[in-house]
């Protein structure tokens, strides 16, 4: 028999909200629970009859089941749910017939792969296990590269205050170079060629942990049932 858990957790875990927000949308009593509106701290069972403006959701909402979609995004597409101040969002973008949200960023102007998925606690998972999972970038640059370049994006570039983690790289081209990391620093990879004189005329993810960019620019696909297993294994492996 499942515990109950206090409703601004539950609105996170199925993908719904942050509990910041659930607990807003408590005080503005939006929120029913078996018909009557809950007082912060509540808790609740999925098997609950759980509506937010009306709106039925979790197990008894249909609509509402676990979805895990691997998007190739293309530039231009900004990482946010916010689709009223940004025109450009994913959310718009991907236009999926459920309620999902990106998993991690993408700066505006990369592009490749991104996960979209409505299971909050595979994201919270995701997040704290996230200097553990390698994530796989092809840059170009704008000039020749040399080994001393890739001798010193491997072993670290001192960027915001602190000196980026070690990191496998890997020279493909005069201009191109693969570089595989742990760590996700804001806008790292533009911010360490930047630090070496070096500026990224494009950089695209290729891989995240298992998960390969395997499928055309702009379109999504979803994840298969192996795939979402081998990733719940992997992060349980991570949280150990």
């Amino acid at each position: 028999m499942e515990k109950p858990v206090r409703i601004n957790k539950y609105l996170s875990q199925i993908g719904f909200c942050s509990r910041r927000k659930a607990d807003a949308l408590l005080e503005e009593k939006r929120i029913k629970v078996n018909g009557k509106n809950p007082e912060l701290g509540t808790k609740v069972l999925p098997s609950d009859s759980i509506e937010v403006d009306g709106q039925l959701i979790g197990e008894k909402d249909k609509e509402n089941e676990f979805v895990y979609l691997l998007l190739n995004k293309p530039r231009g597409i900004v990482c946010t749910t916010d689709q009223k101040r940004e025109k450009d969002n994913i959310i718009d973008f991907v236009n999926y017939h459920k309620r999902v949200f990106p998993v991690g960023r993408l700066d505006k102007m990369s592009e490749g792969l991104i996960m979209l998925t409505n299971d909050g606690e595979i994201v919270n998972k995701i997040l704290r296990a996230k200097n553990k999972n390698e994530k796989e970038y092809l840059v170009q640059v704008n000039q020749p590269i040399t080994s001393d370049f890739i001798e010193r994006m491997k072993n670290g570039v001192p960027i915001l205050g602190t000196i980026t983690k070690k990191s496998k790289v890997d020279k493909i081209s005069e201009t191109e170079f693969k570089i595989v990391l742990t760590q996700g620093l804001n806008r790292q990879i533009r911010r360490m060629c930047e630090a070496l004189g070096y500026q990224v005329r494009r950089l695209t993810r290729i891989r995240i942990m298992h998960l390969k960019l395997d499928f055309p620019q702009g379109t999504y696909r979803e994840m298969s049932p192996e795939e979402v297993s081998f990733l719940k294994k992997e992060l349980q492996e991570a949280e150990k």
